[in-house]
């Protein structure tokens, strides 16, 4: 059970994106930049301020950036963060008390109206003082101290004494490095970044089958590998193989669906799985396993990537048919389901039956995936 995150001195609520209220990643690209945004208030009329703190992969705390209020009086506040690297990110919100601001607000007020005027400059030099102390050593922390020594100063005039602290040199300043109290911080929230290519590509379908010649009437990845230039030259990103696997032959489909196969039919990718291999295997006549490599290879020369089909069905000469048997619907007289679109009938491949054997079922495909990832395939179509 996931746990209920205590509310905090300033609440902090309904932090986005999140998928699945954070028990999934969002997900963004390297250098996309996205909005995170989050419910922030208190009791009262003090003023908060809220920022949003990256952790990268490696667990590295990354800056916090700065959020603002989208709307006045909405206490809906957001900011634009960019993940620089691919990996597992994380990111929450905090949101404080910023008595700087509130102090400010008051000044404004009081101040004008002759309302405890000496008392408000000598609150704000406490306060600019501990902003301050909370500064980085250097330039920046001159600058707000001497604002505070100014505020405490009553040899000035009121205005002498308020110039500094309410210049835009130290707004630059306390906008870098706030004084926060009551800090309270959101739960992290999952992110993943991937690379571009998770994002957008522009994608060709190509059947190796096709690229054939004349002496070669049937294309294989060698005589296939010719078009991959034409490919590029039209500005791809990716080239999308369906199914390149063994295609089995009981209930073989002809042309245009017949239930009768003429020894020309090659019958359908899909129908996936002979006595020859099944997912992880490549049709004979296609080529060899060298061969898709040398494929894989000339297209990574061009700037491509090979996506494959992962279509997870079966022809009835599947390996998984005869060794797992518990991976198919099977019908009360005993047969195995076939694929159905009623009144369309699919009898050359066999749906798979995912909740018979999940475990074993997650164990097989992962493999098949990660043959696959072996010999250069970072892209699947699923």
């Amino acid at each position: 059970m996931r746990r209920t995150p205590a509310i905090g001195r300033v609440p902090v609520r309904d932090v986005r994106p999140a998928v699945e209220c954070g028990r999934r990643p969002a997900k963004a690209v390297a250098g996309e930049t996205f909005q995170v945004t989050a419910t922030v208030f208190r009791e009262g009329h003090d003023a908060v301020g809220a920022n949003v703190v990256l952790r990268g992969p490696k667990g590295r705390r990354g800056p916090w950036t700065p959020m603002r209020e989208l709307s006045p009086g909405s206490d809906l506040w957001g900011a634009d963060i960019t993940p620089d690297a691919t990996g597992r990110w994380t990111y929450r919100v905090e949101a404080w008390s910023d008595p700087i601001a509130t102090w400010r607000h008051a000044a404004g007020i009081k101040i004008p109206a002759g309302i405890d005027t000496g008392l408000v400059l000598e609150e704000g030099a406490e306060l600019y003082e501990r902003a301050a102390a909370a500064a980085p050593r250097g330039p920046e922390r001159d600058v707000v101290l001497a604002a505070a020594h100014a505020l405490g100063d009553d040899t000035l005039s009121v205005n002498q004494r308020l110039k500094d602290a309410l210049g835009p040199e130290v707004a630059e300043v306390l906008a870098r490095h706030p004084l926060r109290d009551l800090v309270t911080a959101s739960d992290p929230m999952p992110l993943l970044v991937e690379r571009e290519r998770a994002l957008y590509g522009s994608w060709y379908e190509f059947f190796p089958r096709s690229e054939g010649t004349v002496d070669q009437p049937h294309g294989t990845f060698r005589t296939a590998e010719k078009r991959l230039e034409a490919v590029a030259e039209m500005g791809f990103d990716v080239v999308y193989l369906p199914p390149i696997h063994p295609i089995g032959t009981t209930h073989r489909k002809g042309r245009n669906n017949t239930l009768t196969a003429t020894p020309d039919d090659v019958g359908v990718p899909w129908a996936i799985g002979s006595p020859e291999g099944g997912h992880d295997a490549i049709h004979p006549d296609l080529g060899t396993l060298d061969d898709f490599d040398h494929f894989v290879g000339r297209a990574r020369e061009l700037g491509l990537e090979v996506a494959l089909d992962f279509a997870l069905q079966c022809s009835p000469d599947h390996p998984w048919v005869e060794k797992h048997p518990q991976w198919f619907h099977h019908r009360p007289d005993g047969t195995i389901a076939y694929a159905e679109n009623p009144p369309k009938k699919y009898q050359d491949i066999y749906p798979i039956a995912f909740d018979a054997d999940m475990d074993g079922l997650v164990t097989e495909t992962v493999r098949v995936l990660r043959h696959w990832m072996e010999h250069g395939v970072r892209i699947f179509r699923v």
